[in-house]
Formats: C-alpha cells, sequence, structure tokens
C-alpha cells in the first residue's frame, strides 16, 4: 500500500526526480457535470519533486463512451508524447501517454485527469487543482508543499 492510502502527510519535496510512477489503492472517483466519469481502486500515481500527485486511472475503469481524443499533443521529457481527451463536449479534461517512454510504461491504457476541469475525490476527500492551470497534480489534505505552477515559481 502506498503512503498516501495509509493517510501519511508527503512533501512534494521528498518526491524524486526524474519522476516515478507507484501504484496505489486510494479510492479514486471522477465526476463530470456531476455524473460518475471514473471509478478505480488501483491507481497510479505520479510523483515528481514540487508537484502534488497526478492520478491515472485505467481505462477499463473510465466510462470510455463519453471520452473523444482531442486535438493537439504536448512532450513530457520523462512521460514522452502526451494524447489530450475531450468528454461531453468539455475539451482537455484529461490526458494519457499511449506511448509511454522507457520506464513509465505502466502509463500505458490509463488517464489522468485535470482536477480543475473535473469533480475528483481520493478516499472521499475533494481534491484541489494544482496552482497555475498547466499541471495536472491533486492537492489534498495528505500532501504538503509550496507547488510548482503558483505565480514566481515557473524557474523551481
Amino acid at each position: 500500500m502506498c503512503p498516501a492510502s495509509a493517510n501519511a502527510r508527503e512533501s512534494v519535496w521528498d518526491y524524486p526526480r526524474p519522476p516515478r510512477v507507484d501504484p496505489g489503492a486510494e479510492h479514486v472517483v471522477v465526476r463530470l457535470a456531476g455524473r460518475l466519469l471514473a471509478e478505480t481502486r488501483r491507481p497510479l500515481r505520479v510523483l515528481e519533486t514540487s508537484h502534488p500527485p497526478t492520478y491515472y486511472i485505467p481505462v477499463a475503469d473510465i466510462d470510455m463512451s463519453r471520452l473523444s481524443r482531442g486535438a493537439g499533443t504536448s512532450w513530457c521529457e520523462f512521460k514522452g508524447a502526451a494524447a489530450y481527451w475531450d468528454a461531453d463536449g468539455d475539451p482537455a479534461i484529461g490526458w494519457s501517454y499511449p506511448e509511454p517512454a522507457r520506464g513509465f510504461e505502466l502509463l500505458r491504457d490509463h488517464i489522468a485527469f485535470y482536477p480543475a476541469r473535473v469533480e475528483a475525490t481520493v478516499d472521499g476527500e475533494p481534491v484541489l487543482p494544482q496552482p497555475g492551470g498547466f499541471y495536472g497534480g491533486w492537492i489534498t489534505s495528505r500532501v504538503s508543499g509550496p507547488f510548482k505552477g503558483a505565480p514566481g515559481t515557473s524557474g523551481w
């Protein structure tokens, strides 16, 4: 069981760089416009220095009938090329790595959602979005910052 499952408080400054993928056992729920979009007890967490964890949900635990591939791509120096996902007419609510880079193969067939664009909970606790609008970290009471993304943190 990962530390978050045991309700341990984690500092994002103790997370590694390059990032690490950790299997979790938390109960993760994602809703869009009040409707269940995803629910799992087998998320993956990507942990990276100065960032709150990003939760990735197996596609088997997502209502894929509501998702469609979105426009554009981006590049992560660690994880590779990201693809974006739209849902119910809302653009880019999530992303995935269809062909993740070496060391991040566990992310294949998983999708992460931006907590600013969905309603997400971890073990029943509502998730706050990572500051700044660009990153997709999930802030809960289990993690402490400061977090990259806020004004003045671009050089971190």
